[in-house]
């Protein structure tokens, strides 16, 4: 497949050669007539495509008629409001993650790692429903499945025995939250998350929402265990809004230990200023990618499936006003969670670093209207094509059959 009259990242314009799923040849482009499996670029920007790794599609209301938001205060109150609605949506659960992950597709997202919620109340419902979805759509993109303790793992007996069955059933990550805040006894609540990721051979992703020194001290926990068990590259921290809080010299030794232990960070593009600097991290090598978080669900009203929208949001809580950090707020949306996903992708290597669009690539690309990257972000056009593992998934917002 050719295609042609494209921008890579916003550069001149150029015909880009796909052969096996992979860039082979990125060529100047010359004015000929589209015809057989070409694409038509038409001038747009080609960028990689984008990567949600911090999405929560077992709670998706997305395409559902808006409803008053309810959630009292508090991780715990959330999660109880999430428990007394989400069987009563308008349409079953399975039919809600499907549609959810059709239509951030359809924007450009082909690499997703969701959350699956596992507890005593929804059992393993939330998360038979996410691994569904993951199977239609595995032709459109690469999904990882988390298995998640929302609501903690020592609060309610047989959690732990779910999320185990989980790991049993193919979950690809086990997620811990809030060790200290929620189950107030860290150590046993990452002793039992470490040790099945141990077990089972999967990754680590700590949902951390703590506060101040609060959340250092469950972070420095998280990398004891990280160093000893030889975990480098497998453990990820999500949120961690408070990590910058406390002191500069906190920030700047837990960026050096991330980067020493390849603990990579998920942001959901927060609305706080104690997180750690974005642009410290990247500079630093640590592997960090965006996520929408919830959409449109019973936490939030907030999250559309659309990663270009919360790329916007990136560059706007963080104060970019400057081409460089808006474009890297842009890497991090796309190549930088594609580096939490795989090993095998390229990670951001400091703030003018634009990988993903160089020969041998994967061929994991969207083509979007705008002048330059940055225009792009803050336009947010809709004219755009989607391809993953080098064949069109989706063309003007819609998903294609393969």
């Amino acid at each position: 497949m050719l295609i042609r009259d494209v921008r890579p990242w916003g550069g001149s314009a150029s015909d880009v050669l796909i052969e096996d799923g992979r860039i082979t040849r990125i060529l100047p482009h010359e004015e000929a007539p589209v015809s057989g499996d070409d694409v038509d670029g038409r001038g747009r920007l080609l960028l990689p495509s984008f990567s949600d790794v911090h999405v929560h599609l077992d709670s998706t209301r997305i395409g559902l008629p808006f409803r008053e938001h309810t959630g009292a205060p508090g991780v715990w109150g959330m999660m109880m409001n999430d428990r007394e609605n989400w069987r009563n949506a308008e349409i079953d659960l399975p039919t809600r993650v499907a549609g959810t992950l059709e239509r951030m597709i359809a924007r450009g997202t082909t690499r997703v790692r969701s959350y699956a919620q596992v507890d005593v109340d929804c059992k393993l419902e939330k998360f038979d429903a996410v691994i569904a979805a993951k199977e239609k759509f595995a032709g459109h993109a690469d999904v990882q499945v988390m298995t998640f303790p929302q609501a903690g793992i020592l609060r309610e007996e047989g959690t732990v025995e779910y999320l185990e069955e989980s790991l049993k059933q193919g979950a690809d990550v086990i997620g811990g939250i809030d060790p200290s805040q929620l189950d107030r006894d860290p150590a046993k609540h990452l002793d039992i998350v470490f040790g099945l990721a141990e077990k089972y051979q999967v990754e680590v992703d700590i949902h951390l929402h703590e506060p101040g020194a609060l959340g250092v001290f469950s972070t420095e926990l998280v990398m004891e265990r990280t160093r000893a068990l030889g975990m480098q590259g497998k453990v990820t921290m999500s949120h961690a809004y408070e990590l910058g809080s406390v002191s500069e010299a906190t920030s700047r030794r837990l960026i050096e230990e991330f980067a020493e232990l390849d603990i990579s960070m998920a942001t959901v593009a927060p609305s706080t200023s104690n997180q750690l600097s974005l642009v410290q991290l990247v500079e630093a090598g640590v592997r960090i990618g965006l996520g929408q978080d919830g959409q449109r669900d019973y936490w939030s009203p907030y999250g559309n499936t659309d990663m270009l929208d919360r790329t916007w949001q990136l560059a706007f809580t963080n104060g970019f006003r400057r081409d460089d950090h808006i474009e890297m707020a842009l890497a991090v949306a796309t190549m930088g969670g594609a580096s939490i996903m795989s090993a095998s992708s390229p990670r951001l290597k400091g703030v003018d670093d634009r990988p993903g669009l160089a020969v041998g690539d994967r061929a994991d690309l969207v083509l979007v209207d705008g002048e330059t990257p940055t225009s792009a972000v803050m336009d947010r056009g809709v004219d755009r094509l989607v391809m993953h593992d080098g064949r069109v998934v989706a063309d003007g917002l819609r998903v294609l059959a393969l």
